[in-house]
């Protein structure tokens, strides 16, 4: 058995949902008052609990022979945020702790693109230190700093590997990421403003089997880097229009003008409690190097993603069945 902690986030459903394609028999770690909807009619064990409770992280591994741990918190805004490191670092570090006591056979740890420290120019791999101290944000600095503690816990004798996947898009996404959210949006033709900016983008799928075949092949205290292509937020925008074959309104906001624009987003969201989608962290993810090699992980495990086109349409049919769905209910 295989426990999955944050198994009802984007990447944590599907990872269930293959597992549980492979006959794997999979324990889900939820919290008290999660949605479980991302995982409802599977067959899979759920157990309620907190990373951060240590006992309940001890009795979540009785009788599994692997973790793979996602739970965390994302956060893209500035400053400083006591709860995302208390989750990212001590909830991972509390997986840890009980993984070496129970003598778990293995252990895949899902890091960040944004662990690692950032370069601006040259291409991106495995061979850029994790970076602690990172400025950009306190997510990345937590992810970093997690990752480094799975890294010691590996030369410490436990069978660790670290996967890094970039942005993340495609079908299951629940709970609607930031760039699910501009995708859903489109899809359903409604009005867009846009940054054209680029990022290295991967499917949601692909991070899935790229986690498994880190269990079943990655090497103890190694990192790979799960990416996918690099895309510009325009070309995500017209290629759903493609698939939909539909007209929507949208508009490039200049860089400068969204950078000015931004500086006061952080006020709105934390006013409002709205979800943050557009801060000076998005932006500058947008505009930085995002020339990021896979190598490795092909080389070593195998990992071949799909081009970024059936992820995005993938993600529109998903979105607007869902859709469909809640309407005819109505």
């Amino acid at each position: 058995m295989w426990l999955v902690t944050g198994a009802t986030g984007h990447i944590g459903n599907v990872l269930v949902r293959e597992l549980l394609a492979r006959g794997e028999q999979v324990r889900a770690l939820i919290l008290p008052n999660e949605s479980r909807e991302p995982l409802k009619g599977l067959d899979v064990e759920m157990v309620e609990g907190d990373v951060l409770d240590l006992d309940a992280v001890f009795e979540s591994l009785r009788g599994v022979k692997g973790v793979f741990h996602l739970a965390g918190i994302i956060s893209i805004m500035p400053g400083s945020n006591p709860t995302v490191r208390r989750v990212n670092v001590e909830g991972t570090k509390n997986i840890l702790r009980a993984a070496k006591e129970k003598r778990i056979h293995k252990l895949v740890y899902t890091s960040s693109i944004h662990a690692i420290r950032r370069v601006e120019t040259g291409v991106i791999d495995e061979s850029v230190p994790y970076d602690a101290e990172n400025p950009y944000g306190e997510y990345d600095r937590s992810k970093a700093e997690a990752t480094l503690e799975v890294l010691n816990a590996a030369r410490s004798g436990l069978d660790a590997t670290v996967v890094c996947p970039t942005g993340v898009i495609g079908p299951y996404d629940f709970r609607g990421s930031m760039m699910g959210d501009v995708i859903r949006t489109a899809a359903e033709k409604r009005p867009t403003l846009y940054v054209d900016g680029a990022y290295d983008f991967v499917d949601v799928r692909d991070v899935a089997h790229g986690l498994i075949a880190a269990a079943e092949k990655g090497k103890r205290g190694e990192s790979y880097i799960l990416s996918g292509q690099r895309i510009s937020v325009r070309y995500l925008l017209e290629t759903v229009r493609e698939i939909t074959g539909g007209h929507f309104f949208q508009m490039k906001v200049p860089f400068n003008l969204a950078e000015f624009a931004a500086h006061f987003t952080p006020w709105y969201y934390r006013t409002t409690h709205a979800t943050p989608r557009f801060t000076p962290y998005s932006l500058e993810v947008l505009k930085s190097n995002s020339h990021i090699s896979h190598a490795k992980a092909t080389r070593e495990l195998g990992y071949r993603p799909r081009h970024l086109y059936e992820s995005i349409a993938d993600a529109v049919h998903w979105f607007l069945e869902r859709r469909t769905l809640r309407l005819s209910k109505v």
